[in-house]
């Protein structure tokens, strides 16, 4: 089996011969050049599999190569060599299309990865197709979509993913791990707003036993568990400045520290964010900083809302509603045409994700497996969906009485005492459906059919509730 060859790029000798002999023991063939012109040559005379280049050079600087490279080789994966603490210069190296970089001076763990990592890449083929069955659609926004996520995914360059809520940002992430080089790595998606503020240090860095009170054994973090594969912060606006910090630090370094441990870990992770907040604007506000925006934004992909790309919307809705029956272990119905042009109608505030639990409900409603437009339960929202305000209450005065309600007492009281935060009152209708179902059930010895037509709903309606609330 022939070996790989890498194009080494640096005008210091010591250099040279330190990566040539590193290279070489991961038996790699290395041909040598101390500036851009003979670069140029070496690359015009031979084939390489991968290049490794000196930001500052005697006749250039190492972001020209790359743009050269990228121009004429594209196959061909580059990597900076950065002087120590540089950010700006590896920030513009990753922006002109290097595969990754490397800071002065060079960690030789970090270099393997690199390289390991860079050889790993699927070769070029012309093709912008990627493995993304969960990405549908053949709106234009799509297929420009899938094309840019071809290209960064054989980058190490992080990326900060945009887009509404509900359009899709993780789907996008998981894309681009699947399709690089760390694909065979874990894909570990952590939503930062869903971590105490107290806890997120241990999360993400992890710590070590008797550090704190309570911590009884070693623990990995998040950056230790994504380590050889992809780290996805989701919703990082919600990250408290504090971390933010410490995350930078992370990142840059390519380096945690665990609490309470004495050395630095080496981690080999991209890194992908999202969020559905406008983080420039989080920046201006001085919500989040702007050293780590600056970071993490090196390359910003945005994810189409569904609005537009409406003519995707029979595809998306055929897909979930086989994986809806599919789960739930029933007939997958047929959407007729009104309903379809109802769904084409509405604007979609909460995305495909709102398409998927509009549609889960109206598998629960339709007859005879046909979602009709009444099943959907749309009303007027198609023109003007129902906004998430709180209604405020009015009485008329009457006489010279106060405006304000009078306050509720008794059984009234405890009716309306309901939770305040959206999750809490989910859960809460959820157990008066599971009771009164659970009720139904055992009135009629756990005869489905009799219970579903006491509670007024069909047979399938009964079994899509029976496996969502986990009463099979």
């Amino acid at each position: 089996m022939t070996n790989k060859k890498a194009l080494i790029v640096d005008d210091e000798p010591d250099i040279r011969e330190l990566l040539e002999i590193t290279l070489g023991r991961m038996n790699i063939d290395t041909a040598s050049a101390e500036d851009v012109t003979s670069a140029k040559v070496l690359l015009e005379a031979q084939s390489f599999d991968f290049c490794l280049s000196d930001m500052n050079l005697p006749d250039g600087n190492g972001i020209e190569l790359v743009q050269h490279i990228n121009d004429h080789y594209p196959h061909l994966p580059v990597a900076m060599i950065t002087a120590h603490g540089s950010m700006e210069s590896a920030v513009e190296a990753l922006k002109a299309g290097a595969f990754d970089f490397v800071s002065k001076p060079v960690n030789l763990d970090q270099l393997r990865n690199l390289v390991d990592t860079a050889l790993n890449l699927k070769p070029l083929d012309g093709k912008s197709d990627i493995n993304a069955p969960s990405l549908l659609g053949e709106a234009s926004a799509m297929k420009v979509l899938r094309k840019q996520i071809s290209k960064l995914a054989r980058s190490q360059a992080p990326i900060y993913i945009s887009g509404e809520s509900g359009s899709g940002k993780e789907l996008v992430a998981r894309s681009i791990h699947e399709n690089g080089p760390h694909q065979d790595g874990p894909f570990v998606p952590v939503n930062c707003g869903a971590i105490p503020s107290e806890l997120m240090e241990s999360e993400f860095f992890g710590h070590t036993k008797g550090s704190f009170t309570g911590a009884v054994s070693d623990k990995e973090g998040l950056f230790q568990a994504a380590n050889g594969g992809t780290l996805f912060l989701d919703e990082v606006a919600d990250l408290p400045l504090p971390m933010q910090v410490k995350l930078l630090r992370g990142i840059q370094e390519k380096a945690i520290r665990p609490i309470g441990g004495q050395q630095e870990i080496s981690v080999d992770v991209r890194i992908l964010s999202a969020t559905h907040k406008d983080l420039a604007k989080e920046v201006e506000l001085g919500n989040f900083r702007q050293d780590l925006f600056y970071r993490i934004n090196v390359i910003e992909l945005s994810v189409p809302s569904l609005r537009e790309r409406v003519d995707d919307i029979p595809i998306l809705a055929d897909s979930l509603l086989g994986r809806i029956a599919e789960e739930y272990e029933m007939p997958a119905p047929k959407i007729s045409s009104d309903a379809l042009k109802m769904l084409q109608g509405y604007n979609f505030p909460g995305n495909v994700r709102e398409l998927e639990n509009i549609l889960e409900r109206a598998v629960t409603l339709c007859e005879n497996d046909v979602i009709t437009a009444e099943d959907l339960q749309l009303g007027g929202a198609a023109l003007a969906p129902v906004t998430t305000e709180p209604l405020e209450t009015k009485t008329e005065p009457q006489g010279g009485s106060s405006t304000e309600s009078p306050t509720p007492s008794g059984e009234d009281a405890r009716k309306l005492s309901l939770p305040e935060d959206e999750e809490s009152l989910d859960s809460y209708l959820e157990n008066i459906e599971k009771n009164v179902i659970v009720e139904a059930l055992e009135a009629t010895c756990w005869n489905k059919t009799a219970a579903a037509k006491n509670l007024g709903i069909t047979f399938r309606a009964l079994r899509y509730k029976l496996k969502k609330l986990g009463l099979e």
